[in-house]
């Protein structure tokens, strides 16, 4: 069966990819017939209509299915098209309730014009009731005109679908978890709508272990969460985790949304320094955003000259239980931690276990940083979220079986000379940042 995906009006580069995760949590075969990012229509294909409730029930950027009617470039087609494809249908919807709407991208009506093509649709053999509210069966003309069609005065659209509403998203959550109504934020916390949009395509689900080591005030754990997955994380700063403590703390997150049976735990920590054992396979998705090192450089816990300061090393062996200690931290390349973050994740995921992080890069192919690999990591997709000077990527990779790791390649890999960018400043170890100064500074000096 064919059926119409209606999303709504943000993130198109995640789109596809979101559904298509959902197709795999829900174990169902889809086929994608027709998309482009330019419109909020996707046609695909499914086997039942039972397959597409399911499909569209959790997705955040979709609004709604339509099991697909009819398609044409002209009204007069499409009415052509719904008569051969549908008339066998039309005696099992004689009796129900029932509306017809019109949803116009690029494009208006006047009500008298909509009304008058609702009406075209009059040989339809419907002898329900119509309902503007609540009906049994909802009818939808959906139309793309061009670009700017409303203020060029263009009379028509390019396309025209009908569509029978089969099932609703939950686009609505957005609202619930929306950072503005949350007790406890920073200026890094991640906004809801792509912390959730990133726990689908990282497969979040009942049952499953998730975790995030730059957890910071917990958006993803918490949108795992929503999904029924239990929520695990750490931060190399233990005061984000604690904040003021009670309501203004990533646990009283959890309990403002009556989730916090589904918080594993949260423990203070980096990748580099973890208690958390990397010969165990423990964990079904790994969603995180790494810091940028933009506005202070890139740090790990450590010293950077630990004969120079021995006393530290004395004082965290002393205090370091303390809730107020801060230990000391030493610079850190940003190729490094994204050489650790795949490293960890194929170590510590279990088989198609998935790893979504968010990677930034500047808008100019000489400054973008390549994605990085992994013998044991799948590339599954690359979503993009632009700016005006740069953007972020949502990258997420599947933890491939061993027997489908490449020996050869492995090997390869572990012998390879190490990404370590040179230098002590916080630009020498950060190309992003270096990056991302060096080119705002010279646009500064053109203007």
């Amino acid at each position: 069966m064919d059926f119409i995906i209606k999303f709504a009006q943000a993130h198109e580069t995640f789109r596809v990819a979101e559904i298509q995760a959902l197709a795999v949590i829900e174990g169902i075969e889809l086929e994608i017939l027709e998309y482009n990012n330019e419109s909020p229509l996707c046609l695909v294909k499914l086997r039942t209509e039972k397959d597409a409730e399911k499909l569209i029930r959790r997705s955040i950027l979709a609004q709604s299915v339509h099991e697909l009617w009819g398609m044409g470039q002209t009204l007069d087609l499409l009415h052509q098209s719904v008569k051969n494809q549908t008339s066998k249908r039309w005696r099992d919807y004689k009796t129900t309730s029932f509306k017809f709407t019109i949803d116009s991208y690029q494009g208006a009506h006047s009500n008298q014009e909509r009304l008058s093509i609702i009406n075209t649709f009059d040989y339809l053999p419907f002898e329900g009731p119509i309902r503007m509210s609540q009906p049994e069966e909802t009818f939808t003309v959906f139309e793309l005109w061009p670009f700017n069609s409303v203020p060029l005065g263009i009379e028509t659209p390019d396309m025209l679908y009908l569509g029978r509403l089969v099932g609703k998203s939950s686009r609505e959550t957005v609202l619930k978890f929306d950072l503005k109504k949350r007790g406890y934020i920073s200026t890094t916390s991640m906004d809801s709508e792509l912390a959730l949009i990133t726990a689908n395509i990282a497969l979040a689900g009942p049952g499953k272990l998730f975790y995030d080591p730059f957890v910071g005030t917990g958006s993803f754990p918490i949108a795992c969460a929503c999904f029924g997955a239990m929520g695990w994380g750490s931060d190399i700063d233990g005061r984000s985790i604690r904040g003021e403590g009670g309501a203004k703390s990533l646990r009283g997150n959890f309990k403002q949304y009556k989730l916090d049976s589904q918080l594993g735990d949260v423990f203070a920590a980096d990748l580099t320094n973890t208690p958390i054992k990397t010969d165990r396979r423990i964990w079904d998705g790994i969603v995180c955003d790494p810091p940028y090192g933009v506005r202070e450089g890139l740090r790990v816990l450590g010293l950077r000259d630990p004969q120079k300061s021995p006393w530290l090393i004395e004082q965290g062996k002393k205090d370091a239980a303390s809730p107020d200690f801060v230990p000391p931290k030493k610079p850190y390349s940003f190729l490094a931690m994204l050489d650790d973050i795949l490293a960890f994740a194929a170590a510590t995921l279990v088989d198609r276990g998935r790893l979504s992080f968010w990677m930034p890069t500047a808008n100019d192919e000489d400054q973008e940083i390549p994605v990085p690999t992994h013998p044991s990591l799948e590339l599954v997709v690359i979503c993009v979220q632009k700016f005006n000077k740069w953007s972020r990527r949502l990258i997420t990779y599947s933890r491939l079986p061993d027997e489908m790791v490449s020996a050869e390649a492995l090997t390869k890999y572990e012998n390879r000379v190490v990404r370590r960018t040179t230098g002590t400043t916080v630009d020498d170890l950060n190309p992003f940042r270096r990056g991302y100064f060096k080119k705002f500074d010279l646009e500064r000096q053109q203007n």
